[in-house]
C-alpha cells in the first residue's frame, strides 16, 4: 500500500502507437483521470496524439517526462525492448507505473524491473486487458460462486493476420514471436481463471513460421500447454495467420460445466460495398462482410483496468495485477520457448524472492 492521493489522478503517456490510443480510449472514460503529458521520439507525432486528446504538454525524451511535477502517474505503451529502461527511469522519478503486456522479453528482464520498483517504492500497474475484460471478470465471478466446480482446463486462442507495427516482427527487439506477443494474455488469463494460489508448473510447446517467412524469423504460430500444481492445464493457440479480425476465445471446462468468454464477439455485423474506416483490430480488409465491435476498449478491458489503476493510486491500494504478475508470465513463456527447442515439457522456473 503507498500513500492515498487525491483526484484528479495526473497521467503522462509513454508512447504514442497502436495501444497508446486504447490507453486514452479508457483514460477519457475514467472521472479520476486525466492526461498532462505525453511522450514520442517524434516531436510532430507527439503534438499530433496531444493534440487529438487535449494533452497539454508534449515531450521527445522519457526522462523529460518523467522530470515534470504535474506527472504523478506514466502508464507505458512503448515496444517491448523499451520497457525495462523506461521503468528505470519513471520509477528513479518517483512516478507511479503502469506498463503494457508483456512486461518484458524474459523473465530474467522482468525480474530486474521486480527488483526497481521495489526498490523505489514506487506503485506499479501491469497493464494485462484480458483480465479486465467485462465478460472474463464475469466469468471469474461464475467460477468463485461455484457455478462449474473445480476448473479443469482452460482451453484459448487469440489470433490475428499479423502484428501492425515492425518492431513486433524482429524477434530479437520484440523478445518472441505470437506467442509472447498473445500467449502472455491467455496465460495470465488462466492463472486468473484457475486462482494465483495455483501455480504454473511446466510447460510445453510447439512454434513455426508458417505464413510470415517473408517478414519474421520467430514463430507465427504456436500452442503451448502449462500445467498447474492444482492438476489443470491451459491450452493456448496463438496465431498470426487469421485472417478477418480479432480472435479472442476463453473455454472453462470444470467438473459441473463449461464457460466460454468471446471478446471479439458483437452484436453488429453486416455485408459493406463501401468503405466506413476503422471497423475493428486488426479488420483486414474495409469492404465485404464486416464485424464491428463498439465500444472497443470497454470490451477489451482497457477501460476497466485503467480505471482500476488510478482507483489504486488514488487510494493508496495495490492493484490486483501488479508487474509481480507480468513476471510469472515472462517465467511461463521461457519455459515454452525452452520446450519448443527442447521437445519436452520444461518446468516453469519462479524466484520466490522476486514476487514477494
Amino acid at each position: 500500500m503507498t500513500e492515498p492521493h487525491p483526484s484528479p489522478v495526473q497521467v503522462g503517456l509513454i508512447g504514442s502507437g497502436f495501444v497508446a490510443d486504447f490507453y486514452m480510449a479508457g483514460l477519457n472514460e475514467v472521472p479520476g483521470a486525466r492526461a498532462v503529458a505525453n511522450y514520442s521520439r517524434s516531436a510532430e507525432r507527439a503534438a499530433e496524439f496531444g493534440a487529438r486528446y487535449g494533452i497539454p504538454s508534449q515531450y521527445t525524451e522519457i526522462a523529460d517526462l518523467c522530470a515534470d511535477p504535474e506527472v504523478q502517474l506514466v502508464v507505458i505503451g512503448l515496444p517491448n525492448h523499451l520497457h525495462l529502461e523506461a521503468i528505470r527511469t519513471a520509477a528513479e522519478a518517483g512516478k507511479a507505473i503502469v506498463c503494457t503486456k508483456p512486461l518484458a522479453r524474459t523473465g530474467e528482464e522482468a525480474a530486474e524491473i521486480m527488483r526497481i520498483v521495489r526498490e523505489a517504492g514506487v506503485m506499479h500497474g501491469y497493464a494485462e486487458t484480458e483480465v479486465f475484460a467485462p465478460n472474463v471478470v464475469r466469468a471469474r465471478e461464475m467460477i468463485e460462486a461455484g457455478a462449474i466446480g473445480k476448473v479443469l482446463t482452460v482451453r484459448a486462442r487469440e489470433a490475428h493476420s499479423g502484428p501492425h507495427a515492425p518492431h513486433f516482427w524482429d524477434a530479437d527487439l520484440a523478445g518472441g514471436g505470437a506467442l509472447l506477443d498473445m500467449g502472455c494474455h491467455t496465460i495470465e488469463a488462466a492463472r486468473y481463471f484457475f486462482g494465483k494460489d495455483d501455480a504454473p508448473t511446466e510447460a510445453f510447446a510447439w512454434g513455426a513460421t508458417m505464413s510470415h517467412a517473408d517478414k519474421t524469423t520467430a514463430e507465427d504460430n504456436a500452442i503451448a500447454l502449462v500445467k498447474f500444481a492444482g492438476g489443470g492445464m491451459s491450452i493456448t493457440e496463438a496465431s498470426w495467420s487469421a485472417k478477418g479480425g480479432m480472435e479472442l476465445r476463453n473455454e472453462v471446462t470444470g467438473t459441473d460445466g463449461r464457460l466460454i468468454t468471446d471478446s471479439a464477439a458483437t452484436p453488429v455485423w453486416g455485408f459493406i460495398s463501401n468503405p466506413v474506416g476503422y471497423i475493428v483490430e486488426k479488420a483486414d480488409a474495409e469492404t465485404g462482410w464486416v464485424y464491428p465491435l463498439p465500444e472497443e476498449a470497454y470490451s477489451y478491458g482497457y477501460t476497466h483496468e485503467m480505471r482500476h489503476f488510478v482507483e489504486c493510486f488514488a487510494s493508496g491500494q495495490t492493484p490486483r495485477e501488479t508487474f509481480a504478475d507480468g513476471y510469472v508470465v515472462n517465467c511461463v513463456l521461457d519455459a515454452c520457448y525452452r520446450s519448443m527447442k527442447s521437445g519436452v515439457w520444461e518446468p516453469v522456473q519462479i524466484d520466490a524472492s522476486v514476487t514477494r
